[in-house]
């Protein structure tokens, strides 16, 4: 009887992320499994273009009593309810024993102050609308808006990291359905960003020569992802791409439908985007959501946040490749979600989804929204 030979779609292996150097289970023929677990409630919610009990509508009062302006496109204000502030008091060496006891060792129990600023974007006046359904200009605007944030907290010298994100959907914790997202600024670099600048320049400390100095990690990734998918689709990971911006499902993804939008060209934060760059990743922006919110045709809920330098003028920016994370819970259908438990926390993650079969399912789905196009069958129907 023949042996039976590996294949990546039917037996379990375990790839490898460089960017943060860690590992990833992947269990593809667990998918087959029959799921009577958690089911979420499908959302049906039809929202309005304006709700008066909205906190971040135009013109509405928030929690705290100030006052919304009538804004007409992004509309930026400081968090009412911040997880850091600027201004506090430092935290003593002596402090230590009011929470660790009074015999607590420094190697065993560090604590430290850390400050900082947290703000709100507002993407639309719109409450009824999300990220994908925003025009290509009105993303360009959110991207400049990302823009002038960095540019002005990078000269703070009391921020060491800018960190933009977004959370889109109540399955992510989102406590307001309209359309916005965060900023946090701080003044230390946090952990997930500082262990991909770790591995960033560990890269180009191994790869670096006189011929290639600033020998990149992402650059060299998207490069060859690039020629993986001119080679063809089978093994392709990529999603969408132009001239400027790649949208991928990386080789070593943990959600399902993991994403990462990663520059072409090495730049090192939003900042240093151009009009055509801009434009280009608002497209890819656009493409990507679009087709996620296109899978299961629902508001397709995930977690996005910008990894870039720490700040413009930082000494380890010159290392730091521009890059997006997307990271969605829906797995099966639009109420069936991947749980990262048991031994994805007691171990290491594991998937069932190949990053391959991922990016194919998502590569093939329209890059027009689902809404559009059952608006415009509604009206050839009449």
């Amino acid at each position: 009887m023949a042996s039976e030979e590996f294949s990546f779609t039917d037996h379990s292996h375990r790839r490898f992320n460089p960017l943060n150097d860690s590992w990833v289970l992947c269990s593809p023929h667990r998918a087959k499994r029959p799921w009577l677990g958690q089911v979420e409630e499908a959302s049906t919610e039809q929202r309005p273009e304006y709700d008066p009990q909205c906190f971040l509508c135009p013109g509405n009062t928030r929690a705290t009593g100030a006052q919304n302006p009538n804004y007409p496109s992004t509309y930026v204000f400081p968090n009412d309810y911040a997880a850091v502030h600027k201004s506090q008091p430092d935290c003593p060496a002596s402090a230590l024993a009011q929470v660790a006891g009074a015999n607590a060792s420094d190697e065993l129990f560090r604590v430290e102050s850390t400050r900082g600023q947290c703000s709100v974007v507002c993407f639309s006046p719109r409450h009824d609308l999300t990220l994908p359904e925003l025009s290509l200009d009105e993303i360009c605007e959110v991207v400049r808006t990302w823009q002038s944030i960095y540019t002005e907290l990078s000269k703070d010298p009391g921020v060491g990291y800018v960190q933009l994100f977004e959370n889109k959907g109540a399955m992510m914790g989102c406590s307001n359905p309209h359309p916005h997202g965060q900023v946090w600024a701080l003044s230390d670099v946090p952990s997930e960003p500082k262990k991909e600048m770790e591995s960033l320049k560990k890269f180009n400390k191994k790869h670096a020569s006189n011929s290639d100095p600033h020998a990149c990690l992402l650059c060299s990734y998207t490069k060859a992802e690039e020629a993986n998918a001119a080679a063809g689709e089978s093994t392709s990971r990529v999603v969408l791409q132009n001239d400027s911006f790649m949208a991928i499902v990386p080789f070593w993804a943990v959600w399902p439908f993991e994403t990462m939008i990663v520059a072409k060209s090495h730049v090192s934060n939003i900042n240093e985007l151009d009009a055509l760059q801009i434009r280009h990743l608002a497209e890819i922006m656009q493409g990507l959501t679009c087709r996620y919110d296109n899978m299961f045709q629902c508001s397709f809920p995930y977690s996005m946040g910008i990894h870039q330098s720490p700040t413009a003028n930082h000494p380890d920016a010159d290392c730091c490749h521009l890059h997006l994370h997307f990271y969605p819970p829906l797995l099966r259908n639009a109420t069936v979600r991947k749980f990262l438990v048991g031994f994805e926390m007691m171990a290491e993650p594991q998937r069932d989804l190949t990053a391959e079969q991922a990016a194919s399912r998502l590569r093939a789905l329209s890059p027009i929204h689902y809404k559009q196009n059952t608006a415009t069958m509604a009206d050839d129907s009449k």
